[in-house]
């Protein structure tokens, strides 16, 4: 019998191979959903969908674009910001 806490479906299971030939079930915790845009909502690309502990893992250039706004606003939100400061006079 597994663990109370493993009896959710909050957990994933993974069926692995051991090195003896058995057949076990790991579980997992879930991926967590897409990040997404501040302004608009749709999901980023460019950023990885990990959980916290994995996301630390990764070089700071792998978590989110190199460019203003990465890994806040989508390419095409971030276009019309600065279509609307250049037309304002601020950049």
């Amino acid at each position: 019998m597994v663990r109370p806490m493993y009896r959710t479906r909050s957990w994933r299971r993974v069926v692995r191979r051991t090195p003896g030939g058995d057949v076990v079930v790991h579980f997992e915790k879930r991926k967590p959903g897409p990040a997404r845009c501040a302004r608009c909502g749709r999901p980023l690309n460019g950023v990885p969908r990990l959980r916290p502990s994995r996301l630390r893992k990764l070089p700071k250039t792998a978590k989110r674009p190199e460019r203003p706004y990465g890994g806040v606003l989508c390419s095409s939100c971030l276009a019309e910001l600065i279509f609307e400061e250049v037309a304002k006079g601020i950049l």
